[in-house]
């Protein structure tokens, strides 16, 4: 008979172990940094009792229960990549770098309703029918709701096989016994195993069943996804040791006031990271979105003061998006600075630098600046596409609707060149952009075709092109 585990608190700031739980960890003197994991019942007490003397102390000896393992020369090891497993959701392979690769593990975190159940059940569907065994794990769900959801979807997921669980001694045994080619489990932060006392959801219980879970994975070649909660703070509940542990970590982004949906990688030991994925939501489920620039600048008015737009590069993929900007006289005594989806305190270095170095007050002005569609502008390389909106604003007159902006903005005013500009220009001219505007050293040598640079050192070289 297996020796049942017990429980033990370990710091999470020194990892010093403790026999039961205190507000205050003894040896690094933190609060509130004991956690809850399990240990074999084997283990003698007096062992545990004794961890953080041994861990500070280094009472214990080298080797100590261990075996002689034979290392290998990485140029004898042999064998052959597997191929990818192809879901038909083309987004959703792309994330992925190709495809699902068996035996990894994959946490998907998003906000509640952002859409994680509804595309691992299309995932769930596609995989099945293509002849790969999947079991999808319910925990926060019944298996009619799961069935009801189901049938909305234009994916057949008759044949998936579900199961209302959350003990994760029943879910691994079923599994074994099942032999699935995929693992679902929604979510991570409902299931539980017995060798702990705590909660469901408690960092000890989240460590503990994913290190397990990915065990399962690895020892039996089941891909295993499974789903993550989100804090307030916008990060996935449980310890960060959570996104260690796993393969992959995709985020879905996206307003829930809006119909399509971001899937982002953060975390891919299997292919490129911050690639991004873009689905629509629709009645039928996310349906994949093969040109992203153009959904996002399908919207926009050609005429109208205050819009530029830039080429991001997330991940290997460059996509067009559109930042509006709106400058208009301020009714209260300090003048409010909104930005959605770009950094505060870039926005106030800009205007800054708008103010000094290109003779723009905005003193006396609210600033508004969005970034359409709800994607978030990180990379310095529209810097220049939100001066631009912002002049034109002020100036209220408009941009030229075929024009890009690539450049970052430095603290004297100048224009500095961006990276693999290659690829921008090329997604810029296959939407119909015909003039690039972007500093003069970041010009490339090859040039795609239809598409003209022109090349400014200042902002307010560039103003005095557009708005003479």
């Amino acid at each position: 008979m297996t020796p049942k585990a017990r429980s033990l608190y370990r710091c999470t700031g020194c990892g010093a172990d403790h026999p039961r739980w205190a507000g205050r960890c003894d040896v690094c003197g933190e609060w509130n940094t004991l956690v809850e994991e399990s240990i074999p019942r084997s283990a003698s007490a007096a062992s545990a009792g004794r961890g953080a003397a041994r861990r500070i102390a280094g009472a214990a000896s080298l080797g100590e229960g261990g075996r002689v393992a034979i290392p290998h020369r990485l140029g004898d090891v042999v064998g052959a990549a597997e191929p990818r497993w192809k879901t038909g959701l083309d987004e959703f392979d792309f994330v992925l770098g190709g495809g699902i690769v068996a035996g990894s593990m994959v946490l998907v975190g998003g906000e509640p309703g952002i859409g994680k159940s509804t595309i691992l059940l299309q995932v769930a569907a596609r995989l099945q029918t293509g002849g790969h065994k999947t079991l999808y794990v319910s925990g926060e769900e019944s298996a009619l709701q799961v069935k009801l959801r189901a049938e909305r979807l234009s994916d057949n997921a008759e044949d998936v096989l579900i199961l209302g669980e959350t003990l994760l001694e029943t879910i691994i045994a079923t599994a074994t016994r099942l032999a699935p080619a995929v693992l679902i489990v929604d979510s991570i932060q409902t299931v539980f195993t017995g060798d702990l006392e705590s909660a469901p959801g408690s960092v000890g219980q989240v460590r503990e069943c994913a290190a397990r879970l990915m065990r399962f994975a690895k020892e039996t070649g089941t891909t295993v996804f499974v789903v993550g909660h989100v804090t307030r703070e916008g990060g996935i509940a449980g310890p960060k040791t959570l996104e260690h542990i796993v393969d992959t970590v995709l985020y879905f982004e996206g307003e829930g006031t809006l119909d399509h949906r971001i899937l982002r990688a953060i975390k891919n030991r299997f292919g490129s990271v911050d690639e991004i994925g873009v689905f629509r939501m629709t009645a039928n489920g996310l349906d994949p979105v093969a040109n992203p620039s153009e959904l996002f600048l399908g919207d926009r008015l050609n005429h109208a003061s205050g819009s530029a737009v830039t080429a991001l590069l997330e991940g290997s993929r460059p996509v067009l998006i559109e930042v509006q900007g709106l400058a208009a006289k301020s009714g209260f005594g300090t003048p409010q600075r909104v930005a959605t989806g770009y950094d505060s305190r870039r926005l106030a270095l800009l205007l800054a630098v708008l103010d000094k170095r290109a003779g723009l007050s905005f003193a006396q002005l609210d600033v508004f600046l969005n970034v359409v569609g709800g994607v978030r502008l990180q990379e310095p390389a529209g810097d220049l596409a939100v001066a631009t909106a912002l002049a034109s604003s002020v100036h209220d007159r408009p941009v030229p609707s075929s024009s890009i902006f690539l450049g970052e903005v430095g603290l004297g005013g100048e224009i500095r060149p961006v990276s693999q500009s290659e690829r921008r220009l090329a997604e810029a001219a296959k939407m119909g952009m015909t003039t690039a505007w972007m500093a003069e050293r970041g010009i490339p040598a090859r040039l795609p075709k239809g598409i003209r640079p022109v090349g400014v050192r200042t902002v307010s070289d560039l103003f005095a092109h557009l708005f003479r």
